[in-house]
């Protein structure tokens, strides 16, 4: 059996992946923010001593909310940088991840076009998806398959709170639906059970066709 931790899996596409696994057998720890909050780096040492080697590690977590350029803090910047990026590197460091497992790491379809109200979140992801690039090569050699899955309008209480006008929003898309956790979830369960490999180190886009750009 094949063990799974999703970090954020408690809701949102966090436990949709965590749901889809689980359906697929695999032995899921799915963390909620006050287990483990990634921008705490004293707590992920405190959650990392206990934890079992894993074949299968989904990062996810929440984003910065909604601000302009000038109201970003440098409280701000340092909860984030540790949120969507050290404490992401710190687990990968720590945690022992077995040989032909798999790393998911989700981030933002706003990675390739920039959104002017996330900044803090477009440039703490994009940073760690540059890590996560590299790393791919690095665990390539032992089998390690590594996915960054960029969503784009997923219906969470996220989108929720940063958009209030969602059936506007899906009349921009041009599937005309935002989409669902556990269309996320489903597509990494696939590529788990099916032991799919030869997929590593690339950018997945699920976004129903919302995004302008090409590569």
């Amino acid at each position: 059996m094949k063990k799974a931790l999703v970090t954020a899996g408690s809701r949102g596409i966090g436990k949709g992946i965590a749901d889809s696994l689980a359906s697929i057998g695999c032995e899921v720890t799915a963390t909620s923010s006050r287990v483990l909050n990634t921008s705490d780096l004293d707590q992920i040492e405190s959650f990392l001593l206990n934890q079992d080697p894993v074949d299968v590690l989904v990062l996810n977590t929440g984003g910065p909310p909604s601000k302009s350029f000038e109201e970003i803090t440098k409280e701000d910047c340092d909860q984030y940088h540790n949120q969507l990026f050290y404490g992401f590197l710190k687990i990968i460091q720590e945690i022992k991840i077995n040989d032909n497992g798999y790393i998911f790491l989700i981030t933002s379809y706003n990675i390739k076009e920039p959104d002017i109200k996330l900044m803090l979140s477009n440039a703490y992801r994009i940073a760690f998806v540059s890590v996560f690039k590299c790393l791919s090569k690095i665990l390539g050699e032992r089998g390690i398959t590594c996915i960054n899955i960029a969503p784009g309008p997923i219906r969470t209480d996220r989108l929720t709170t940063l958009c209030k006008d969602i059936p506007g929003l899906e009349e921009r898309i041009p599937v005309k639906r935002v989409g669902t956790t556990k269309e996320i979830g489903d597509f990494v369960s696939s590529i788990v059970e099916k032991e799919i490999k030869y997929l590593t180190g690339v950018t997945i886009n699920f976004d129903g066709g919302k995004s302008n750009y090409v590569l």
